[in-house]
């Protein structure tokens, strides 16, 4: 993705007109291609464990089946329940637990596996059995609505693809608590016991006080065994990857860092602030995830606090960082988020899914502060967000990507997401009647000018 300089867009599907796959995503891809953008970026694509967000899911490998309208998306004659079968046959590795694993939580009312039923939370074997033959129908549809959503948006990446869009997918590189795989591998995370098997977790991830918190943040997600990992050659992780790469033409790892050292929170904590950083196997894992695929087509996370440990391990796999230009404007010349700073291999941003709209944070800045903003990139105010945008079109970044609220130039009512809140989050949409003739035709222009047409 990366092979020569490019232009993209950030905007996850919920973030459509409609809300799901289909029609709007075809005429969004359109829309893409007639700018000359050759990437569209988008969040994770799971099932939320609950609320909205995709970074919390209920499977590292299973599709928001809500992303997708069922109706005419698949024909169910002899050919389409062939093609159901080959897909049960591909995906067997995870959608049989999965569909088991969704069919009791259904069964217990949505409540999280930990507090089901002491034979079923612990999987006893014949408890299993009999739970798959009294619940085969919810199973099967279960299995269904996975092959829906797996058609629709493979549909949908083969049409990127066609018209030279790539498709920038995203993995969080935790799961969360209540998924199908903490249920099914707790030997793989750093739990407590409850007779012969692990259940509760005993530490936590987080990130320690930074820009975004003066406490820090506490995920709340499990903690990998990453000696278990290790031991068995990192099979799950191949597994994870392996199934992105089955959506997706190129990931960005959300917080990378975590693959050197991660901050490990003690599970009664009340904040961030009581972690403490731990090493991670990154170079082994990276080394064997390169020797499964021979090419990781993959982008580093590298916000927050990065250390030269974690820029080492990055460089030393050729991964791309990220520079984000709402970052650019604190401290002097050494800042790396500024222009001058910028690397070939790296993905350029004005904002990302966590930051405020650009308009809505220049616009809340203090006066000087916006004052500084406009002499660094050399505008006037009036021009913001859109000479930002073209700074970072500018920039020698080989991948450029806006945000959609940006190409827009909303304002703060149009974020994505406030990190540490849970209300109020993505939710926001676009309207069709949002994109003038003059919208396109300014990113045409820059993206042409500043040789990101490919």
């Amino acid at each position: 993705m990366l092979d020569k300089r490019r232009a993209g867009v950030l905007l996850h599907p919920t973030s459509l007109p409609s809300g799901i796959i289909g029609a709007d995503a075809r005429r969004f891809v359109d829309w893409l291609s007639d700018c000359g953008f050759t990437v569209w970026q988008v969040l994770p694509l799971g099932p939320p464990v609950f609320g909205l967000s995709p970074y919390s899911c209920l499977s590292a490998h299973a599709g928001n089946t809500s992303l997708v309208d069922r109706q005419g998306v698949v024909e169910t004659d002899a050919t389409g329940l062939k093609t159901f079968e080959q897909f049960i046959e591909e995906h067997k590795s995870w959608l049989n637990d999965y569909a088991l694993f969704v069919a009791l939580k259904t069964k217990f009312k949505g409540a999280p596996w930990w507090e089901w039923p002491k034979d079923y939370k612990l999987r006893k074997p014949e408890t299993l059995h009999n739970a798959h033959r009294t619940l085969s129908s919810v199973i099967q549809a279960q299995k269904y609505s996975q092959f829906v959503f797996f058609h629709a948006w493979c549909a949908i990446k083969r049409y990127a693809n066609d018209k030279g869009v790539k498709i920038f997918g995203d993995m969080p590189i935790y799961v969360a608590q209540d998924s199908a795989e903490v249920w099914l591998y707790p030997e793989l995370f750093k739990l407590h016991k409850e007779g012969d098997r692990q259940l509760m977790p005993s530490v936590v991830a987080g990130v320690p006080p930074d820009y975004f918190s003066e406490t820090g943040q506490l995920w709340g997600n499990p903690i990998y065994d990453w000696n278990a990992h290790e031991s068995d050659g990192f099979r799950w992780w191949i597994a994870r990857i392996a199934g992105q790469l089955e959506l997706f033409d190129s990931i960005r790892i959300d917080h990378f860092r975590g693959f050197e050292a991660y901050w490990e929170v003690p599970a009664d904590a009340d904040t961030a602030q009581a972690g403490q950083w731990v090493k991670a196997p990154g170079d082994v894992l990276l080394q064997t995830l390169r020797d499964t695929f021979h090419d990781l087509p993959i982008v580093a996370e590298d916000l927050g606090m990065i250390t030269r440990e974690v820029e080492g391990l990055r460089d030393r796999f050729g991964l791309p960082g990220m520079k984000v230009l709402q970052f650019a404007f604190d401290g002097d010349d050494s800042n790396p988020y500024l222009l001058k700073n910028h690397v070939e291999n790296c993905v350029v941003y004005t904002g990302t899914h966590d930051n405020d709209t650009t308009r809505s944070w220049f616009y809340a800045l203090e006066k000087d502060k916006q004052q500084h903003v406009l002499d660094v990139i050399n505008a006037r105010k009036e021009t913001m967000p859109w000479a930002l945008i073209e700074q970072a079109f500018a920039s020698i970044a080989n991948l450029a990507v806006i945000p959609m609220q940006d190409v827009l130039g909303l304002g703060g009512n149009a974020r994505m997401n406030r990190p540490g809140t849970l209300e109020g989050n993505w939710q926001w949409r676009f309207h069709w009647d949002e994109l003038s003739e003059e919208v396109t035709m300014r990113c045409h222009s820059w993206i042409t000018e500043h040789g990101r047409l490919t």
